[in-house]
């Protein structure tokens, strides 16, 4: 006896289709599970078997393989559960095989029969739809992220005996649906707000350019200036996601199990803070297995804040150099190398020196000036080079503090972030490989930053000055750019430039200790 059906394992953040091949002889009871299973495959014999058999089902006393093909690819993760069980019982002609045709089936059985949740299941339900399949048995507490898909009919279920008798036709499962733009619109809110910021008006005004043109933010100020109350209302500024945007970062954060209990769809712009002790592997992805996406992955789309940035390890601040410029991350295994998107601005704090009094007027600074290079020195030019915008956070005065007077909502100044953008994708109408200023290429800023003869002085000035690199000489054209797009500029004026070379604080200060 032999049954046939499909489901479906994750790779990176996509998918691929899977055949549950089902084999029963008669001979002694055995029950063998091939083709490249992990731990978590390989037990579910144990589940599989118990879950059957309290659900009013047999299994009788036979030889059962069960191979997951292609044999050749890893097989990861307890998803496997509920297919081999149909398997199992199509084998041995307790359901029929015939309404398993053109389905796809995934999920994880409690010992008792009940459907537990699986994680990545978005990528399966596109890959489905993608090879033609018009059906998907899963989970309840999956359904709503399978539904988002289009064309592909979500069946869900809580048991496995549920399953059973839907298939035989003895018990109907109403497909499950639901609204993709009114569940994407509800989550589109924060719980903060920039206006809950007081004084920091330099700040804030520098988180408006780097919002309207996707540019990277390193602060630099003395602990408790408010570095990391700021660095959390970024998202609040960015425009809203769209639906491909939505789509994309929840299959990132499908994949990798982090999706809230119940929510079926990433609708805010993700903000990511991991600790300073965190491993390359973890930041940029890895791990062991089949390589799983990490923090700058999961940033996609949204805001990845490095607080303390000295205090990260340097191979892990150098990791991200190419993720930076590439917008992707590509981990090679010795039989796999997988791509992750990784499309997300970089916000940073420091202080300026260990002790983190230097320039502070109401502190002391007790660092030599050996002490603040190499503290300094810990950040390598190159990934400063990387960071558009970086930005002096001055001690906030009590006057500040104790005032009433509230400034802009990030509404407000969403608005003006939103109106800037609309520009830039005017601007680069038709290209797959720029968005925003802060993708421009060299000949996108040849095309787009043309300067009249008072700006080329004033950057001839500011480069010698400064020292600037020739990438950071573009960093400066690129955010120029921008803020004569909030101004609503077709040319770049020389007080665009110079508020943008304003934002090189660091190659103006502090490499000069």
């Amino acid at each position: 006896m032999f049954s046939q059906l499909r489901s479906a394992s994750n790779v990176g953040i996509n998918a691929f289709l899977v055949e549950i091949e089902t084999h029963v002889e008669n001979q002694m009871y055995s029950f063998t599970i091939v083709g490249l299973p992990d731990n978590a495959v390989r037990e579910s014999r144990e589940r599989v078997t118990a879950a059957i058999k309290n659900s009013g089902l047999g299994v009788p006393a036979k030889k059962f393989t069960v191979n997951l093909a292609p044999a050749d690819i890893r097989k990861e993760g307890s998803a496997f559960d509920l297919p081999i069980a149909l398997g199992i019982l199509t084998a041995t002609g307790q359901i029929p095989a015939e309404p398993l045709r053109d389905t796809l089936v995934l999920g994880e059985l409690a010992l008792d029969g009940a459907l537990r949740p699986v994680h990545g299941v978005l990528p399966v339900a596109l890959a489905a739809r993608q090879n033609g399949i018009r059906r998907i048995i899963l989970p309840r507490d999956n359904a709503d992220e399978s539904a988002l898909v289009e064309e592909l009919e979500t069946i869900p279920a809580t048991t496995l005996r549920e399953v059973a008798d839907y298939l035989s036709d003895l018990s109907p499962i109403a497909p499950h649906t639901v609204n993709r733009q009114e569940l994407f619109a509800s989550g589109n809110e924060f719980g903060v707000d920039v206006s809950d910021v007081k004084g920091q008006e330099n700040v804030k005004r520098a988180f408006e350019v780097a919002a309207a043109g996707g540019h990277n933010v390193i602060m630099v100020g003395p602990p408790g200036a408010g570095k990391t109350m700021i660095a959390k209302r970024m998202p609040t500024l960015l425009p809203p996601m769209a639906f491909d945007e939505a789509l994309e970062t929840t299959k990132i954060h499908s994949v990798a199990g982090i999706l809230p209990h119940g929510t079926a769809l990433v609708t805010a712009r993700p903000f990511r803070s991991p600790h300073h002790t965190i491993s390359d592997a973890a930041l940029v992805g890895g791990g062991m297995g089949i390589a799983r996406p990490g923090e700058i992955s999961l940033a996609h789309h949204g805001v990845l804040f490095l607080d303390e940035l000295p205090e990260f390890a340097r191979n892990v601040l150098e990791v991200m150099r190419q993720p930076l410029e590439d917008n992707k991350i590509t981990i090679s295994r010795t039989k796999l190398s997988l791509t992750f998107p990784c499309n997300f601005m970089l916000v940073a704090s420091m202080n300026p020196c260990p002790c983190g009094n230097f320039g502070n007027p109401n502190a002391e600074c007790t660092c030599t000036p050996q002490q603040i290079q190499r503290y300094m020195s810990k950040i390598s030019g190159p990934l400063l080079d990387r960071i558009d915008i970086h930005i002096e956070v001055a001690a906030v005065k009590y006057q500040e503090l104790a005032s009433k007077r509230s400034g802009e909502s990030s509404a407000e100044v969403r608005q003006r972030v939103v109106a800037a953008r609309q520009k830039q994708t005017e601007r680069f109408s038709g290209r797959t490989d720029a968005f925003k200023n802060a993708d421009m290429t060299s000949r996108d800023i040849r095309e787009h930053c043309a300067l009249d003869t008072a700006g080329q002085e004033l950057l001839k000035l500011a480069m010698s000055r400064l020292g600037l690199s020739a990438r950071a000489y573009d960093k400066v054209l690129k955010v120029a750019r921008t803020i004569a797009d909030l101004a609503g500029d077709e040319t770049i004026r020389p007080e665009h430039l110079s508020e943008a070379i304003q934002y090189r604080s660091l190659d103006r200060q502090f490499w000069n200790v």
